[in-house]
């Protein structure tokens, strides 16, 4: 073993220890870890782990779990009617599992609804997870687990190796491999079948991994909507030019899908919505389901669908993103709602202040609201009723000259068809050159304003790199709206692969 394998080894093996410092603060700041310490903990743990987890829910309106709550608490202190040890209302036991100082659940409006509306968040998934592996199992699945470690290291090692020999010889044994057992079938037909052992084996190892994996959805749907969030804290606290935070943005937007979570969940997500790929797990599923040697859990029987709906649940995290550019965008709104823009971005500057003092509140600080209630007015302060005269009313007014009114603007949008962009690159840059985005936007003028800019800027394709330098500047004239536009941005480099 050389030097730098040392060097390696020695760096993953510090990295995977955790000292003294780190347990510590993760014992005081880490929301699980916290969950496990309230007295209350095995309420919190068996409802919403029964509730969303095992139910498999995600985001629910707040009435319904409400309900489901009260009628979780009114099991618990039946026996105790004297002295109930759950006091408090399922309205007030959900706002505190939502608090920021909990962090259990994630109280949000969808968009397109005026109701709130709960969903687990990562932290309750950890905790009920660890205290799920506290309980003991009767039959615990190695002979899978094993030869799942063992394809990964072959696939890792075949799909790392340069020498296409090597992989043409792999391919060739398994060729033979299965060859002989085509052979044994046809002479045995009963060969190579699993004994009921095995299929309990395989399965429980499927069912751990799918639920594992929808769980891991909610994690990865939390580390992107914290990016969200950081999008839009910088958009209300930015105190620079328009355009240096429109850069920003757009690093933001392409670190999620260049990073390993951003690429491994696209390549998820696109595998999954296959239609072929969805009725082959449909078809495996109702023949695993047939068999005897297993005891189903009704719950995974339908867990692709789960898994396409937690992906869109993270999907649309990411397309807040763009919607978030896409509106910054908008120089006529960035105009007309200047004052309130300015309002917004004063409440949300003090809302985040108020969040970094944990809760500290300055003097003055608040808002003013019309004290709310119900006036009282005697029955004898009322006046008695008087006849009004009549009045004389003309409604005939004059008709005004008709006008051409265009509404046009009413339903247009704009639409930019990155493929198109990504031919003309194509057509501009060969392959293994570069060149600046200005030049090829001499040769294909901008059509669609400010937001085709933005679509050369976020766009990724196999064989295209967008890159936006530190040092230099771009400057793209342009028409919008018959006037003409000028935009500033970093030196953009358009290089093919």
């Amino acid at each position: 073993m050389d030097r730098g394998q040392h060097r390696r080894i020695a760096a993953a093996q510090k990295g995977n220890t955790m000292d003294f410092e780190q347990v510590s603060s993760l014992r005081e700041r880490h929301p699980a870890w916290r969950l496990l310490r309230r007295d209350h903990a095995p309420l919190i743990l068996s409802f919403l782990g029964s509730y969303y987890l095992e139910g498999g829910r995600g985001a629910q309106p707040a009435h319904e779990v409400a309900g489901a709550l009260e009628d979780h608490l009114y099991t618990l202190n039946a026996p105790y009617p004297e002295a109930p040890p759950f006091p408090r209302t399922a309205e007030e036991y959900l706002e505190d599992w939502a608090s920021a100082e909990s962090g259990w659940l994630r109280r949000f409006y969808p968009a397109g609804s005026d109701e709130l509306h709960y969903d687990a968040a990562p932290a309750l998934e950890k905790a009920h997870s660890w205290i799920s592996s506290l309980q003991v199992r009767p039959f615990i699945a190695t002979e899978s687990r094993l030869q799942t470690a063992v394809d990964l290291l072959r696939q890792i090692t075949l799909g790392t190796e340069d020498d296409p020999q090597v992989r043409l010889a792999e391919l060739r044994r398994r060729r033979e491999e299965i060859d002989r057992e085509i052979q044994q079938i046809e002479k045995d037909p009963q060969s190579g079948l699993l004994d009921p052992t095995s299929v309990r084996d395989r399965y429980q190892q499927f069912a751990s991994t799918a639920r594992e994996l929808l769980s891991d959805f909610r994690e990865v749907e939390e580390n992107f909507r914290r990016l969200d969030r950081t999008a839009r804290e910088k958009i209300a606290t930015w105190g620079g030019s328009k355009g240096e935070l429109l850069e920003e943005l757009v690093r933001t937007r392409s670190n999620i899908t260049t990073t390993d979570q951003g690429r491994s969940f696209q390549a998820f997500y696109d595998l999954l919505l296959s239609q072929t790929r969805q009725n082959e797990l449909s078809e495996l599923l109702a023949r695993v389901y047939e068999l005897d040697e297993v005891e189903p859990d009704l719950r995974l029987r339908t867990i692709h669908h789960d898994w396409a709906d937690a992906a869109e649940r993270t999907q649309q995290t990411v397309r807040q993103i763009s919607e978030q550019l896409r509106r910054f965008l908008d120089d006529q709104i960035w105009v007309e709602n200047r004052r309130v823009l300015e309002l917004v971005r004063s409440i949300e500057t003090a809302a985040l202040s108020i969040r970094q003092n944990a809760g500290v509140l300055e003097p003055n600080m608040g808002l003013e609201v019309d004290d709310q209630g119900i006036g009282i007015d005697m029955i004898m302060e009322r006046p008695l009723f008087q006849l009004q005269p009549e009045a004389d009313v003309d409604s005939a007014v004059e008709v005004a000259h008709a006008q051409d009114i265009s509404t046009s603007a009413l339903v247009s949008q704009t639409f930019v068809d990155q493929g198109k962009l990504a031919q003309q690159l194509r057509a501009v840059v060969p392959p293994g050159a570069s060149v600046l985005l200005e030049d090829v936007i001499q040769m294909y003028p901008v059509q669609q304003g400010a937001a085709e800019i933005l679509g050369y800027l976020s766009l990724k394709d196999e064989d295209i790199d967008v890159v936006i330098e530190d040092e230099g500047d771009t400057v793209i004239e342009y028409q919008e709206a018959g006037e003409p536009r000028r935009a500033r941005l970093s030196r953009v480099v358009v290089k093919r692969r």
